[in-house]
């Protein structure tokens, strides 16, 4: 998953790929190591840069820009980062792009960059400005900047000394740094990035005129612009680390055997995807929140500089350790990713800080993953409109049931049934065979009201297999029933001898008069004790590759012989059950497609989930859960700690959020990955992040640890942790389908 979204950003970001590989091969570039770090000597990539037009493509049409907004600069941003591009670009289009957002004294400065002019941006809050005769003066030494030295025009920020939280916002000419007496110097500093120039600005209460001030600068925007910019460098840098080490495993011998052939190998290249894609999704979030309001820029702004910064300097350390030897070596191109990686960390700043305007900024805010507007389709809008408003006339009588199950019947169901609005993505006669836009409509019709979509449990993943792959009786007697809520539904895939190993089952079903006879051990099967019916997995042809030999059988679990046994976790609650079959039988009817159809069947049911919509619920490590552990004032660390965790914790949610909509426009605009590795990688990110953030929130605790009871929900949140991490396919498992499956690994 690259930033392109449109077939247009596409074909632009192979435009840019193909003109870097040919004004700035790496090789080119180090040889001009010495002059590139010290910001001296004529630049003819930069002259290329210009003529080519990527300077000032972002840059407002009255100026002579293209005004092509922030994404599509993010694109070219990440394409020159995956190339290495040496020089001015970045650091050039950082300070025009924030120069642009200024609401007046701004056209002078931007018709310099617009003429190519190389630029510097200078943000800091190391230099102090007071109010002198004509303007102001400004003192103070700033932290190292990227593209100083060299830059022609430099724009600064300095703190009003008598104004708390006041900004003044100027520029500075390059020729106000040469003469003797000077009140403005540039000191270069030893670049860790050879490849650009990094260095202070000192002003000794230099002279600022009022014509050099900027007004109306955001500072929510220009912290959107900046880590969007740097964040997408950075997922430029975790793509090529994904692509070389990939490509260096997958020919490389030792022991008879290609490297990535090795599981521990290829776990860690899925990783670097999975890393990659989270990157590239929290950049493309930031980027497409340009002209959103200021509260939700400052969102996505700490997203982006707490997910993608970061994945850059792993991505490239992890990359180094893949090539083993020779990626530790000068001659090898992996430790200038690596150099760049860790300058882009750090311009963007410290983690910490990020973490805390994350948190402050999620106790107020969430962030609008919606790609729709009251506008949008309005007949489907007043129609599904109108039978909400019938609904809520109704009674709310549906019946409530046990642990994870849904709720049975009701009369507000069984309308919403009828019209097709209990699963609107299911064809007709079912749903309203709505596509995304559809979907998001109807969805919004329901939040409006504070309905809860209809939820059916696991018949989310049984009802498509069903309707795409039943007979016309089974279709009508299991799917509307389903959706009116008379039906509730458990899968009987999971073996205690299988484990994931979906087809290495052994429940055995042999053929008898008028149907089949089921015998074997189900388990961590939920919703078991509360199911009218259940899918069930068994093998019928014992000499068939076990793949083949499987068949998909419907289950009443009423039978005679079916015995739901609860399952107590180490949560102290019972979620799951185990459930054996003795002699169960099972008519002709309750097959679906045919014998030895199963595990095509049951792909399909695995595969079929309700399209998201950006939201990320997280069972565990939440930051709802965080949040409420901050309201009630028990935690045993300080509040500064407790925000920087829900920062991060948010982070995480953000970035599940943003790859579930990214998907989503991707199969709007027909752009959608063939491989699937968007699922994957969500599922394992999923996992991951969960894990991750319930430690950090128990870790919060102290003394309230103590407690262990069920209706303790922070310590309950942690021991349940393994089911996401089980569930569905462990994390492992998953790893492998990406190293084999997507990144093409040899097994």
């Amino acid at each position: 998953m690259a930033l392109p979204m449109t077939e247009d950003e596409r074909a632009l970001a192979d435009s840019v790929a193909a003109f870097a590989r040919r004004s700035a091969p790496i090789a080119q570039t180090r040889i001009q190591f010495d002059a590139l770090s010290a910001g001296t000597g004529p630049d003819p990539v930069w002259d290329a840069v210009v003529r080519q037009g990527l300077h000032n493509m972002h840059l407002p049409e009255a100026v002579g820009g293209s005004e092509c907004g922030l994404p599509a600069l993010a694109v070219v941003v990440e394409q020159l980062g995956m190339a290495m591009f040496p020089g001015p670009y970045l650091p050039t289009v950082l300070a025009s792009a924030v120069a642009a957002t200024a609401s007046n004294g701004a056209d002078g400065l931007l018709v310099a960059f617009d003429g190519g002019a190389t630029g510097a941006l200078v943000a800091g809050n190391r230099l102090t400005a007071r109010p002198a005769a004509g303007g102001w003066e400004v003192k103070g030494t700033s932290d190292p900047s990227l593209g100083l030295p060299g830059a022609e025009r430099v724009l600064v920020r300095a703190a009003l000394a008598d104004t708390p939280g006041g900004d003044l916002w100027f520029w500075l000419d390059r020729a106000e740094f040469d003469g003797p007496g000077t009140t403005a110097k540039v000191t270069p500093c030893e670049a860790l990035d050879p490849t650009r120039s990094v260095g202070r600005l000192e002003l000794a209460g230099h002279p600022i005129p009022h014509d050099r001030a900027l007004a109306g600068v955001d500072p929510a925007r220009v912290d959107l612009i900046v880590t969007s910019l740097l964040g997408a460098e950075a997922s430029g840098i975790a793509a090529w680390c994904v692509e070389t080490a990939v490509d260096y495993v997958r020919t490389r011998h030792q022991f008879g055997r290609p490297v990535g052939s090795f599981q521990a190998v290829q776990h860690k290249a899925a990783l670097m995807l999975v890393r990659s894609e989270i990157a590239c999704a929290a950049v493309w979030d930031a980027a497409r929140a340009a002209d959103d309001a200021s509260d939700q820029q400052r969102l996505v702004a700490a997203q982006a500089a707490l997910t993608a910064a970061p994945a850059g300097v792993d991505q490239a350390l992890d990359c180094i350790s893949m090539l083993g030897g020779i990626g530790f070596t000068w001659e090898h191109d992996a430790h200038l990713y690596w150099r760049r990686a860790v300058a882009v960390a750090s311009a963007v700043g410290t983690e910490d800080a990020w973490s805390t305007r994350l948190g402050e900024a999620a106790l107020h805010t969430q962030r609008d993953f919606s790609f729709i507007d009251e506008d949008t389709l309005p007949q489907l809008r007043a129609r599904v409109a109108a039978v909400l408003d019938d609904v809520l006339a109704l009674p709310d009588d549906e019946i409530a049931t046990e642990g994870w199950a849904p709720t049975r019947g009701g009369a507000r169901r069984a309308r919403l049934a009828a019209e097709g609005l209990a699963a609107p993505h299911y064809p007709l006669p079912y749903g309203q065979d709505a596509g995304a836009v559809e979907q998001a409509v109807i969805a919004d019709e329901f939040t409006r009201r504070g309905l809860d979509q209809p939820n059916t449990g696991i018949a989310e993943w049984v009802l498509p297999t069903l309707i795409t792959h039943g007979t016309v009786e089974q279709r009508d007697r299991f799917v509307s029933a389903t959706l009116r809520g008379e039906l509730i539904w458990c899968q009987l895939f999971s073996e205690p001898g299988a484990g994931s190993d979906l087809a290495g089952l052994s429940t055995k079903a042999r053929r008898v008069d008028g149907g089949w006879v089921l015998t074997g051990q189900k388990v961590w099967n939920s919703q078991a004790r509360e199911a009218d019916w259940g899918v069930c997995l068994a093998r019928t042809d014992a000499d068939a590759p076990k793949h083949k030999g499987l068949t998909y059988f419907l289950i009443e679990m009423a039978s005679p012989g079916v015995d739901v046994r609860p399952l107590q976790q180490a949560t102290g609650v019972w979620e799951f059950n185990e459930v054996f079959l003795d002699e169960v039988f099972v008519p002709d009817d309750c097959v679906v497609a045919g014998p030895g159809d199963g595990w095509r069947l049951a792909v399909t049911t695995l595969s079929n989930e309700r399209l998201k919509m950006g939201t990320a619920k997280f069972g565990h490590g939440a930051a709802a859960t965080v949040r409420q552990l901050l309201d009630g004032g028990e935690y045993g660390a300080t509040r500064d700690e407790v925000v920087r965790v829900l920062g991060r914790n948010t982070a995480r949610e953000l970035s599940v959020g943003a790859m579930n909509l990214k998907t989503v426009l991707h199969r709007l605009h027909g752009t959608e990955d063939a491989t699937g590795s968007a699922t994957s990688v969500q599922k394992v990110f999923h996992a991951i992040a969960q894990r991750e953030g319930s430690d950090a929130l128990i870790r919060l605790l102290g003394p309230l640890g103590l407690v262990g009871s069920p209706e303790q929900p922070y310590v309950q949140d942690y021991l349940g942790v393994p089911a996401v991490l089980i569930g569905g396919g462990t994390i492992e498992i998953q790893l492998n389908v990406i190293a084999q499956r997507v990144l093409g690994l040899p097994r």
